[in-house]
C-alpha cells in the first residue's frame, strides 16, 4: 500500500485521461421529465455503469446564469437560452479507448432496448482528452473535481491565434488568479463514426476546453473573474473565447431548478 501522506500520492497511480463532455437543451414542457430520465436512468446507464469511469456529475444553467455567457453569437451555443444541462463524466488514463468502444455500443443498446429520450437536443456533445490541469499546491486534484462537488462549473471554450500554441495558453492562464479550486483543460477527439443519432460534434479541431469549478459564489465574483477574461485573453493576443458559460449543481433526486431555465 501507498502511503498517502497528507497530500497527493508520490506516483499519483489514478489519473484523469479523459471526459465526455456534453451539453443538451430539453424541449419545452418536457423539462422534468428528461431531468428525472437522465439522474435516474441515462446518467448510469449510458457512462457510470462502464469500466473506466471514475466519476460523473450534473449541472443546469439557469436563466440568470445564462445571462452572465459570452459571446452573444457563440457557435458552440448560437442560442444563449439553450443548453441547459451539462454533464460531465471523468475516465480513467489508460482506459479513453475502451470506454469510447463501449459507450457508442451501449448507446446502440439503450436505443434498442426503448430506454432513449426524445424530446431533446444535443448542443454540444464530444470527448475530450485531458490535458492539463490548474490547482493550488495541495489543492484539490483534478481527478476529485466531480466528486469534491463545486456548486458551479464554468466552462471556457477558446481558439488560440494562429501561432499560439496551447502552452503559450496554459502559460498565461497560471500566471492569472486561480479561477477556481480546480481547473482542467481538454482538448477534443472526434466522435466515433457510430456516435448515437442527434448527436452533434463541434468540428472545430484546434479549440481547448476548460472546466472551472467554483466553490466562490459564481455570481456575486463574476464581474470581477469570468466576466472580463474573455476581453483580457484577446488583449494578450493569444486567440478568442468561443463559449463562456456557468453552470450550477443540480440537486439529485428533486425537480430543483427545472421551473427556472428560461
Amino acid at each position: 500500500m501507498q502511503d498517502l501522506g497528507s497530500g497527493k500520492t508520490t506516483e499519483r497511480p489514478v489519473r484523469l485521461g479523459g471526459a465526455l463532455v456534453t451539453i443538451v437543451e430539453p424541449h419545452k414542457g418536457h423539462e422534468v421529465a428528461y431531468n428525472r430520465w437522465y439522474e435516474r436512468d441515462h446518467f448510469y446507464a449510458g457512462c457510470m455503469i462502464g469500466a473506466w469511469n471514475i466519476s460523473g456529475a450534473r449541472f443546469v444553467a439557469t436563466k440568470d446564469l445564462k445571462a452572465l455567457r459570452y459571446p452573444a453569437d457563440s457557435p458552440v451555443i448560437p442560442d444563449p437560452t439553450s443548453g441547459s444541462y451539462l454533464a460531465l463524466y471523468w475516465v480513467l488514463a489508460g482506459g479513453f479507448g475502451q470506454w469510447m468502444q463501449w459507450g457508442s455500443a451501449q448507446v446502440q443498446w439503450l436505443h434498442e432496448h426503448d430506454r432513449m429520450f426524445e424530446e431533446r437536443e444535443h448542443i454540444h456533445t464530444l470527448m475530450y482528452k485531458f490535458r492539463t490541469e490548474f490547482e493550488e499546491p495541495d489543492g484539490v486534484p483534478v481527478e476529485l473535481a466531480l466528486d469534491h462537488r463545486s456548486p458551479y462549473v464554468v466552462v471556457v471554450i477558446g481558439e488560440p491565434t494562429a501561432g499560439t500554441s496551447l502552452d503559450d495558453v496554459d502559460a498565461w492562464f497560471r500566471d492569472q488568479p486561480l479561477l477556481g479550486v480546480v481547473g482542467a483543460e481538454l482538448t477534443a477527439i472526434p466522435l466515433p463514426s457510430d456516435a448515437a443519432a442527434g448527436v452533434k460534434a463541434d468540428s472545430a479541431e484546434n479549440r481547448f476546453c476548460q472546466l472551472w469549478f467554483v466553490d466562490a459564489d459564481l455570481p456575486a465574483t463574476w464581474d470581477d473573474t469570468f466576466g472580463p477574461l474573455g476581453r483580457r485573453f484577446a488583449e494578450a493576443g493569444l486567440g478568442e473565447f468561443v463559449l463562456v458559460a456557468p453552470f450550477r449543481a443540480t440537486v439529485p433526486g428533486t425537480d430543483q431548478y427545472t421551473d427556472q431555465l428560461w
